[in-house]
């Protein structure tokens, strides 16, 4: 069965099957991941897990352009930030990885 997606700002319409072998990743990844995975190569992970709709829409795009390349980084920088703003536990992603949980900025935001 193809993988149907309605059209976005980010580009035309696209049907294709997805094949079984379909990753974000190659295989060469996971060989290293199976045998020691750094801090960084889990939080990379845990950050594609939750980027998997935007991942699988990506797949989907045949014409890569600055102003795709744009929307899906707008993409993913709002759910990341709506992912922070309803996480039960805030900083958790940080605090599961071993990263120190930034300090919220005291000082109110300035009017441009």
């Amino acid at each position: 069965m193809g993988l149907l997606r309605e059209g976005t700002r980010a580009g035309p319409n696209r049907t294709f099957a997805m094949a079984r072998w379909y990753a974000v990743r190659g295989p060469i990844y996971s060989d290293r991941m199976a045998r020691r995975p750094s801090r960084i190569d889990l939080l990379e992970l845990d950050i594609d897990l939750r980027l998997a709709d935007l991942w699988r829409e990506a797949a989907d795009i045949g014409d890569w352009s600055l102003e795709v390349v744009a929307a899906f980084m707008r993409a993913a920088y709002g759910k990341g930030y709506c992912d922070a703003l309803t996480e039960d536990n805030p900083g958790s992603l940080c605090e599961e990885h071993g990263y120190r949980i930034p300090a919220r900025s005291t000082e109110p935001a300035r009017e441009l």
